[in-house]
């Protein structure tokens, strides 16, 4: 018999903080929603859905082109947009952050209802309906582990 459990979730405000590494020679870059390193009951969002974009044209060290990081920001906003849904107060996901590396953009939610992304994002690959070739994945991750690198990145500056 399953649990029924109630939470009082309060949505907090995205403020992000930009990190910059290093990692096999290439140069990497993100931007982390500092807000969720203390967001509280996590086990609502407990789903990890990533989205990574390779991009096609770079300059050097595997970063994108201007022309690139503009179309990819049009694109990010939209499916931000669409994964948290219509419902602002009460929205379907978080925005986690961003990561550039080595030709790719990896963009993270913590999401509530996998089901209605993965719906979006298929429905996205089956009318090719995309500004760049992506992979996406939504991973049951109830502890945050997926996110603990991210989380714990701007916890240490």
């Amino acid at each position: 018999m399953s649990e029924e459990r109630e939470f009082r979730v309060i949505i907090p405000k995205e403020e992000y903080q930009i990190i910059e590494f290093k990692q096999e020679d290439f140069p990497g870059i993100g931007v982390i929603n500092l807000s969720l390193v203390k967001f509280e009951p996590k086990d609502v969002f407990s789903w990890h859905c990533s989205i990574m974009i390779d991009f096609e044209n770079f300059i050097e060290n595997g970063m994108p082109s201007n022309e690139d990081v503009l179309k990819a920001e049009k694109f990010e906003d939209y499916l931000d947009e669409n994964i948290k849904g219509k419902n602002k107060e009460k929205p379907n996901a978080l925005f986690l952050g961003r990561i550039t590396w080595n030709k790719t953009r990896e963009l993270i939610w913590r999401v509530f209802e996998p089901e209605l992304t993965n719906e979006f994002l298929n429905k996205i690959v089956e009318e090719e309906n995309y500004p760049f070739q992506f992979e996406y994945r939504i991973d049951d991750d109830i502890d945050w582990k997926l996110a603990e690198w991210l989380l714990k990145s701007i916890t240490e500056e």
